[in-house]
């Protein structure tokens, strides 16, 4: 049993490995692909020392996660395979993209708890669905701390998948500036699945 545990452990990191490896990004100054551009496979704290400004994106495989600031801070965008010819197409406010990161945990089982009150405490809403508007299911409209059980999630700030976005990996978020959020307004929230 303990051989098999160890061999399935192996085969599980060489896939992790091979998809991250696969993964690939290309940011570009200017509009429609044009313009200087960097090609990244990895998380990257600091995207200026490639590119000055960013206005149109291309994913070539894997999810990432754009940030509007160095280090992973500021605005959020979530970027599937595909292209972006220009920032308002991921929802950008601007063309500041200053950090990246690849997104893990897109296949599998997909789970969270969403709780009204910090701590998780008050009610209590779990999910293993995309929700399109919150406040038609739930109704609570504020959304002060959640648990993700299983996979990767995005939150939004309005219904319909709209406004600021959140990316929440497996974890326990205890108040939402955990999340980056400046306030606890959720409108919607969907799972990120096989990039």
């Amino acid at each position: 049993a303990v051989k098999q545990l160890m061999l399935v452990t192996h085969w599980l990191h060489y896939w992790t490995c091979y998809i991250i490896q696969l993964s690939s990004i290309i940011f570009y100054e200017d509009r429609n692909f044009q313009g200087r551009s960097y090609e990244c496979s990895s998380d990257c704290l600091e995207l200026n020392t490639h590119v000055s400004h960013c206005n149109s994106v291309r994913v070539e495989s894997g999810c990432w996660v754009l940030y509007e600031r160095p280090n992973y801070m500021g605005s959020q965008y979530i970027l599937n395979r595909g292209e972006y010819p220009d920032y308002q197409r991921w929802m950008g406010y601007n063309d500041s993209v200053r950090s990246c990161r690849l997104i893990r945990n897109t296949t599998g089982l997909f789970r969270l708890r969403v709780y009204e009150r910090p701590d998780f405490s008050g009610q209590m809403l779990e999910c293993t669905e995309d929700v399109a508007n919150l406040p038609e299911r739930w109704r609570l409209r504020e959304v002060h701390s959640v648990q993700v059980l299983d996979g990767a999630w995005v939150l939004y700030e309005h219904p319909n998948f709209r406004g600021h976005q959140y990316l929440l990996e497996k974890g326990e978020y205890r108040r939402f500036t955990e999340w980056g959020a400046m306030h606890p307004n959720v409108g919607s929230f969907r799972h990120i699945q096989d990039c």
